[in-house]
């Protein structure tokens, strides 16, 4: 096995899994900390699920970032460091990985986390009972056997994971995958305790049965309310944690969310709506942190309703579209306007390139818009009719207002849009079940590298709720699996990226900045991490 463990994380030398240092807050030398280590943090909805099999979205995967841990997680910074595992080998090849679980790693109910809690999660998120809406990232990771246990035509115990021992896993993969380590960070492939999954099912979950094995235990949970976190004394690390208690609010109008923030209520908001940035830059720009991150905005367009299979329809949408519009005056807070769905700036992404008409003068773009709805038979009399599904939030209903008046324009009114909003849980079941024509999509990177964003639009993808489909498009990624130089990967990517600009197979706007507001006794946050988590075990309150 050739060893790839062997490199320098905060001074500590880290060798084969020999450590010299523990990872968790960091507290600068000097700093003076508060008696009372509590904190609250707007999460922005009520989470779909606490399953880590379950989970569809940020608000699902920040609860399981607290309660459970995977074989390695992330520092403040986002750089990975060692979770459960604390070494890991890979065959030259990059086809066989196998990890050392460490043994102090516990459950909160003081049981022993082993490798084969890891078999056990990860062989249920690929049952096809499960319905898992991460299922397919075995099959992004290459795990053998991944889609025909999806499929339902091989059963999950042939899945390519193996507990060696306890404390050691082994995987076995389709094609190489430089990048698996940071993939396993996800919580879709997170360890479960599968003795209470056995004895209460999907009640397993509620407050008075769950068990995880991250650095915070789940204490209390009030629907569309609050979920409250305390230390577990079990975690294999606690004694280098320092938030005792945590709370999570489901806060989802922004301007409350700022006010509940001014006033004391919380210490950790989600965001800031557009009218309140300048005001707020200006009044405490100390506690305002704004950070570029590995997410796009667009629309997604549902292949399988007429007209939007007329590629005439979904080009038009795209042109008469003025991006720079929305994240100017819209927005105003340096989001990047983008006409791609992959951000070039993620690992391997950089030889994404921009479609030829994002250079084009609006005048132009407006121009062709019209005459390519005009041959798809619309008219002012007879206008393209549809309805923008988007979550219940002030910020996306002011956009989709934007963008239904940017068209109308555009178009010479040849675009009339209806809006529509659902609360988190529904709007996402109704993205599944495919019950909408246009609907908002926000897609975050689940690692930084450029797959998890080109697995989205994979034919078989179980995240791709658009139905599009596209051979050529898959075929692409699909040999990228198998290229183990970089650049040559990089160029596979652009060249999948193309074929999607080529299709309009969706509608992108920018890429996204994280603005948060922050007290100033709030330590170890650092807005650096380019996927947006939040760990509690990284913060620290100062006095």
């Amino acid at each position: 096995m050739q060893s790839i463990m062997k490199y320098s994380v905060l001074s500590a030398t880290i060798i084969f899994g020999l450590s010299t240092t523990a990872f968790a807050a960091k507290v600068p030398e000097g700093t003076v900390l508060a008696e009372k280590q509590e904190i609250t943090v707007n999460n922005g909805t009520e989470p779909q699920s606490f399953d880590p099999n379950q989970i569809a979205g940020g608000p699902e995967s920040q609860v399981a970032l607290q309660l459970f841990e995977g074989l390695v997680t992330a520092d403040e910074d986002g750089n990975i460091i060692p979770g459960v595992a604390v070494s890991w080998e890979h065959s030259p090849d990059f086809k066989q990985w196998t990890f050392k679980l460490r043994p102090e790693a516990k459950w909160s109910n003081g049981d022993p986390v082993t490798a084969h809690d890891f078999v056990f999660a990860w062989q249920r998120l690929v049952t096809p009972a499960t319905a898992a809406p991460y299922a397919s990232y075995l099959e992004f990771l290459q795990i053998e056997n991944a889609n025909e246990i999806i499929e339902g035509k091989k059963s999950p115990d042939t899945l390519g994971i193996k507990a060696v021992d306890d404390y050691t896993l082994q995987l076995t993969l389709n094609n190489p995958v430089p990048y698996l380590v940071s993939m396993t960070a996800h919580p879709s492939v997170f360890p479960l305790p599968q003795k209470v999954i056995e004895k209460f099912g999907d009640s397993w979950v509620k407050k008075e049965n769950i068990v995880g094995n991250g650095a915070y235990k789940l204490v209390d949970h009030v629907i569309n309310g609050k979920i409250v976190f305390e230390r577990n004394p079990f975690y294999w690390n606690d004694k280098e944690t320092v938030i005792d208690k945590a709370t999570f609010l489901a806060i989802e109008s922004g301007v409350a969310d700022v006010q509940r923030y001014r006033a004391g209520d919380l210490d950790v908001n989600n965001g800031l709506p557009a009218e309140l940035y300048a005001k707020l830059k200006k009044e405490i720009p100390n506690e305002i942190f704004n950070n570029r991150i590995l997410t796009t905005y667009t629309y997604d367009i549902n292949h399988s309703k007429p007209p939007f299979n007329d590629i005439r329809v979904r080009k038009a949408l795209n042109l008469a579209l003025d991006r720079n519009i929305i994240t100017d005056k819209v927005l105003g807070q340096g989001q990047i306007p983008t006409y791609v769905f992959t951000p070039p700036y993620i690992n391997e992404g950089h030889k994404i390139q921009q479609p030829a008409y994002a250079n084009q003068s609006m005048q132009e773009r407006s121009a062709e818009a019209i005459k390519l709805l005009e041959e798809a038979g619309f008219s002012q009399s007879n206008p393209l009719k549809f309805t923008i599904l988007y979550n219940t939030s002030e910020g996306h209903k002011k956009i989709a207002i934007a963008v239904a008046s940017i068209w109308k324009k555009n178009t010479n009114g040849l675009i009339n849009v209806k809006l529509e909003n659902q609360e988190w849980k529904t709007f996402l079941d109704t993205r599944r079940q495919g019950n909408y024509e246009i609907a908002l999509s926000g897609w975050g990177a689940d690692y930084n590298q450029a797959t998890t964003f080109t697995n989205y639009f994979l034919s078989d993808s179980s995240q791709n709720s658009t139905f599009y489909k596209s051979k050529a498009y898959d075929d692409v990624i699909t040999n990228a699996y198998k290229i183990e130089d970089s650049e040559a990967r990089a160029e596979a990517y652009a060249k999948a990226e193309q074929i999607l600009a080529d299709d309009f197979a969706l509608i992108p706007f920018y890429n996204y900045v994280r603005v948060r507001l922050i007290k100033p006794y709030v330590g170890g946050y650092t807005g650096k991490d380019p996927l947006a988590r939040v760990l509690l075990q990284n913060l620290y309150i100062k006095k």
